[in-house]
């Protein structure tokens, strides 16, 4: 991590006159007595951004985000300040109302968090993405996809395509005048097309990325493989029959349906909901929460993926931490406030937006590990089903667990056999009892290409999820089909 601690004091310090005895001065104006936490959060984030439609790169913008989030704690109360002036009267000033606030109606005897650990992970590169092509090769590249897309077939219509990418440099100096830094490189691109014949029209999307950089995307011709796959999906769609309704086996397909896992059960295993006993989870540590057999991790430190972190946003190196092992709940997602007002350790997903918003415990990479059964086993076993393919999204109530989620992807299972397309489906349930409800786990597990972005409180963060191929038995199939 030297090289991103020297970046870090390079764009944050050495420019505007900070030392080590300046950010003493802060820490000592920010931190009081019964202060449980504090950080100083720097952040300087490039973005850019390239869009073609009809053939045509229509749009262009390059943005510059920069500034610090001044934070202090007492118990549960929050004092926070922001400042995009990155100088000490500014940050003395950030200081002093985050520190008014936090200590405001507090009494009691608060416990301290934890001392962080320093992070040592190096998952990605320092380098600079938005470098990594020229504009002519980006443009280029647009160009490669729309026509690729239009070549797969003469029923598509429309192509949209996008190439993002992003360079932050972090710094984080906590309560004990610790410094920490990561750089944090991310690229992005989608497709989307649009087909129709004899009147029909459908759509599609594919995509992906990760934390390297834009090259990436011209290795074994990949963005156009997502081109490929965007159109094959919109094709299949022209073909789709209405989807039946009624409580039914369904089988989840491997990889990016883990959006499903993501935001049915993910979210109700983040410590916030579960301190505040909001979750369908609070209080059940060692419950058989899930059949067994199935065991569900939230990992920050797999390489180069998109939810994954050298440290999170307090400066705790990720973990791959365990939240069901074999059915049993086994614990929760934790940030540093959350994890000291429950009497335990930060697990590594203390997150945040930006500089301007407020760190809380979220998800990187959520998955469940693979099982023993072949994924063709596993459709042989269904006598008549539902097999969901891919999501495009759906809605979760955190308290209750339940959920509906639209599939962009799906077929019938007619005796052990995947047979027509389905359109129009929708599943039903209550996260909780599907975990109850899985009765086969595939052995192919996959993670999603590099596209999810999960959204909390209004703040969007990048995140990723995985699944094998799995089994659910009597889940409510929502659909259009008559007779």
């Amino acid at each position: 991590m030297t090289q991103a601690m020297d970046l870090a004091r390079a764009v944050f310090l050495e420019p505007h006159g900070l030392d080590g005895n300046k950010l003493e001065q802060v820490l000592t104006r920010l931190v009081a007595s019964d202060t449980t936490l504090a950080d100083l959060y720097f952040q300087s984030a490039r973005y850019e951004a390239w869009g073609l439609e009809e053939g045509i790169v229509k749009s262009g913008s390059y943005s510059i985000e920069q500034g610090v989030g001044v934070r202090s704690v007492c118990g549960e109360k929050t004092g926070f300040a922001y400042t995009d002036e990155i100088s000490l009267p500014a940050l003395l000033d950030s200081a002093t109302a985050a520190r008014a606030i936090s200590r405001a109606g507090q009494s009691g005897t608060l416990r301290m968090a934890q001392h962080i650990p320093a992070a040592n992970n190096t998952l990605y590169g320092v380098g600079d993405p938005l470098r990594s092509l020229s504009e002519q090769d980006k443009i280029d590249l647009l160009h490669r996809i729309d026509a690729r897309a239009r070549a797969m077939s003469p029923h598509v219509q429309q192509v949209m395509a996008n190439l993002m990418a992003a360079h932050e440099i972090i710094l984080v100096v906590d309560e004990q005048g610790n410094l920490r830094a990561d750089v944090r490189p991310m690229v992005r691109t989608n497709v989307s097309v649009i087909v129709a014949r004899d009147g029909q029209t459908e759509s599609a999307m594919a995509g992906g990325g990760g934390r390297f950089d834009l090259d990436w995307f011209l290795n074994e011709d990949k963005a156009l493989q997502f081109a490929d796959e965007a159109v094959r999906k919109a094709l299949i769609n022209l073909d789709a029959q209405a989807a039946p309704a009624g409580s039914m086996t369904v089988v989840l397909g491997s990889g990016w349906p883990g959006v499903l896992l993501h935001e049915a059960i993910g979210h109700g295993l983040e410590g916030d909901f579960n301190r505040k006993g909001t979750s369908a989870f609070s209080g059940r540590i060692g419950e058989q929460v899930a059949a067994k057999g199935i065991t569900v991790v939230d990992d920050g430190t797999l390489e180069k993926r998109r939810g994954s972190l050298n440290m999170d946003d307090e400066g705790v190196t990720t973990n791959c931490t365990t939240l069901i092992e074999d059915g049993v709940l086994k614990g929760y997602m934790m940030d540093r406030q959350n994890a000291a007002l429950m009497n335990t350790q930060s697990t590594g997903n203390g997150r945040r937006q930006s500089y301007a918003h407020l760190t809380m415990p979220r998800m990187t990479n959520t998955y469940m590990l693979a099982g023993q059964y072949d994924p063709q086993e596993i459709i042989t076993s269904v006598d008549k089903g539902v097999y969901a393919v891919n999501f495009s999204g759906g809605q979760v109530d955190i308290t209750s667990g339940k959920f509906v989620f639209s599939t962009s992807e799906a077929y019938l299972i007619e005796n052990g056999k995947v047979t027509r397309p389905l359109k129009n489906a929708t599943l039903i349930g209550n996260g909780p009892d599907v975990l109850t409800r899985v009765s086969m786990v595939g052995n192919d597990l996959a993670l999603d290409e590099g596209i999810g972005v999960c959204g909390k409180d209004g703040q969007s963060v990048p995140v990723g999820v995985g699944q094998p191929t799995l089994r659910v038995d009597g889940l409510t199939v929502g659909g259009t089909a008559t007779g």
